[in-house]
């Protein structure tokens, strides 16, 4: 399946225990063309579990808007999955929220030229 950037999507979160996975939320970060080439999205966590707050999580705002059952944010926990793992489009985050992701990805990866 091919995303768009920052939709929210479910994918296969598998447990390491037991032979069966959980389906969990993520944020693409990756654009179109990146899923194109390489057949595979770079996300983001997604997570209600604000007792284990991380540096520069991002509460999502317009969590219902995202398609969200409850009030959750994004942490800065990135990974690659294969497309045709995601299990389909929930929702899509608001441009308040897109801006946090943005500047919370800036300060974590403080990437210039020299």
């Amino acid at each position: 399946m091919i995303c768009s950037q920052f939709d929210v999507i479910d994918i296969p979160f598998p447990f390491s225990d037991l032979p069966r996975s959980k389906q969990r939320k993520a944020l693409v970060l990756s654009d179109e063309n990146f899923h194109r080439q390489n057949g595979a999205s770079v996300l983001m966590m997604i997570t209600s579990a604000s007792h284990s707050a991380w540096h520069l999580d991002i509460e999502l705002d317009g969590w219902q808007q995202a398609g969200l059952r409850k009030p959750c944010v994004a942490r800065l926990k990135l990974f690659t999955l294969d497309n045709g793992l995601i299990m389909g489009k929930v929702g899509e985050l608001t441009e308040r929220d897109r801006k946090g992701v943005a500047n919370a990805l800036q300060q974590a990866l403080p990437l210039s030229t020299p």
